[in-house]
């Protein structure tokens, strides 16, 4: 069972739904328990008194989803780099993740730990704070942890594996206008 993308809120009407490739406008249903504290209450008030308290005094809002699909070209800024993988981030969202063997062949690791595409006898380095593109190639929904290490990295809701190997995938410069 897929579970729901991210999401940011925005306190606006409600309106028609939309899709814009990588993010789209959601009509969400919520179950409304009603705690018992509020079941002495006129019916309208206690339900408006329960999604004020669950939705910040929000009863209408539109959402605006994060929700990549497969295939789609999509481009970020690299974050870090290291043995195993290079960590994009888009600037709303950092668990974008392109390994090692899905780097622009041929490539390798330089001595200050950059990965570097060998292209035609020249080295293309992926710097850390370049814009790259990259396709998405899988979307993953981990488990959320019961328990959790003080020293691990923290939870990710979701996270993109991609691919920076193909045409017009990698730095724009290397593909120049």
């Amino acid at each position: 069972k897929q579970k729901p993308p991210l999401a940011v809120i925005f306190p606006e009407p409600e309106q028609s739904l939309k899709s814009a490739g990588m993010f789209c406008l959601s009509k969400i249903e919520h179950d409304l328990p009603m705690p018992p504290r509020l079941l002495n209450r006129p019916l309208i008030s206690a339900i408006k008194e329960e999604l004020e308290r669950l939705f910040l005094d929000k009863v209408k809002f539109r959402m605006v989803v994060f929700q990549p699909f497969i295939g789609e070209i999509l481009t970020g800024k690299i974050e870090s780099s290291d043995e195993d993988c290079l960590r994009l981030s888009l600037g709303f969202f950092n668990d974008i993740y392109i390994p090692e063997h899905r780097i622009a062949r041929p490539c390798k690791r330089g001595d200050d730990g950059i990965w570097v595409w060998l292209y035609e006898g020249e080295e293309l380095p992926l710097d850390i704070g370049e814009e790259v593109r990259f396709r998405v190639l899988s979307i993953k929904y981990p488990p959320v942890p019961t328990e959790q290490k003080e020293d691990a990295k923290p939870f990710a809701p979701m996270e993109i594996i991609g691919e920076t190997s193909g045409d017009g995938l990698g730095l724009p410069s290397w593909w120049g206008d």
